[in-house]
């Protein structure tokens, strides 16, 4: 596997860092993770904006010639991954330096790391549905920034594991934020509902979309929290990421949600999200 590292693309095993790099001893950092279909880049340009974004709360400056969707695109090439669904990880920490928990001295080099490998869809899970679970949610009060300290999320995608689930939603004194590496909805009352952006939730890319198709489809939205004790009233749920899109959730803490298969709403918004995959893809050609 080629790898991206400090400007230089050289094999994975000759990548090192520094013991004292920040990202490594404070988990100082963040990332990104872009899907590729056949070498396309979906939505690359989110992805950038919100990378930029992540660094800029936590005061990171990037490198001066620092062009994601450009090592994004490089990895995808050199690792041959222009045929079939592949994921790129982007990560920004902010360098070495002798460890001390303030910012270290003005010119420490952030160290960008990034990767390409290839992605095995769950589009026949996308097809059934899939089981969660709930779990108290025990992160940072900031979620926006997709931070590299995920740990809390480490143990929350455990628990569905352990669970024989496959997501784990949290919930936040009472509410439901996200799940562990998505964000959550579920339509009441024909009404697509998700908690609203803030400190409490990643503003995921598609969420963002999702939105936007909703409207389209004139599916009514509401940006509120869901009560978790709410939950059994659901008559469909559904978690989204870049590389679940959009994934119906039929059962949660061992009870059907609706009628414990993907309902038409939810179809609806997967079809539609597929629409906008090629159409982004057309445009980008």
């Amino acid at each position: 596997m080629q790898v991206y590292l400090n400007g230089q693309y050289l094999p994975e095993g000759e990548a090192f860092i520094s013991p004292a790099d920040r990202g490594f001893v404070f988990a100082d950092g963040v990332y990104e993770v872009i899907h590729a279909y056949d070498g396309f880049l979906f939505c690359n340009d989110l992805h950038a904006n919100r990378l930029a974004r992540s660094m800029s709360e936590l005061r990171i400056e990037p490198p001066a010639d620092f062009d994601m969707a450009a090592i994004a695109a490089e990895l995808i090439r050199a690792n041959e991954l222009q045929s079939g669904e592949a994921t790129v990880y982007i990560q920004v920490t902010r360098g070495a330096a002798p460890r001390g928990h303030a910012f270290p001295a003005s010119g420490t080099q952030p160290t960008v790391y990034g990767f390409a490998k290839p992605f095995e869809s769950p589009a026949e899970l996308r097809k059934i549905g899939c089981k969660a679970v709930t779990a108290p949610d025990e992160r940072w009060l900031r979620c926006d920034i997709k931070s590299v300290s995920l740990l809390p999320n480490v143990m929350a995608k455990q628990n569905a594991v352990d669970a024989g689930a496959y997501e784990t939603v949290l919930v936040r004194e009472g509410n439901v934020t996200e799940g562990s590496s998505s964000n959550f909805a579920a339509i009441f009352d024909n009404e697509w509902v998700t908690a609203p952006l803030g400190n409490l939730i990643l503003p995921g890319i598609t969420r963002e979309i999702v939105l936007k198709l909703c409207e389209k489809l004139s599916i009514r939205v509401a940006e509120n929290f869901i009560p978790s004790d709410s939950l059994g009233g659901a008559k469909e749920a559904m978690i989204l990421s870049s590389t679940m899109e959009v994934m119906p959730v039929t059962e949660i803490d061992g009870k059907s949600v609706g009628n414990g298969r993907p309902g038409p709403q939810t179809r609806r918004i997967q079809e539609a999200f597929q629409q906008w995959i090629q159409q982004d893809r057309a445009f980008q050609a």
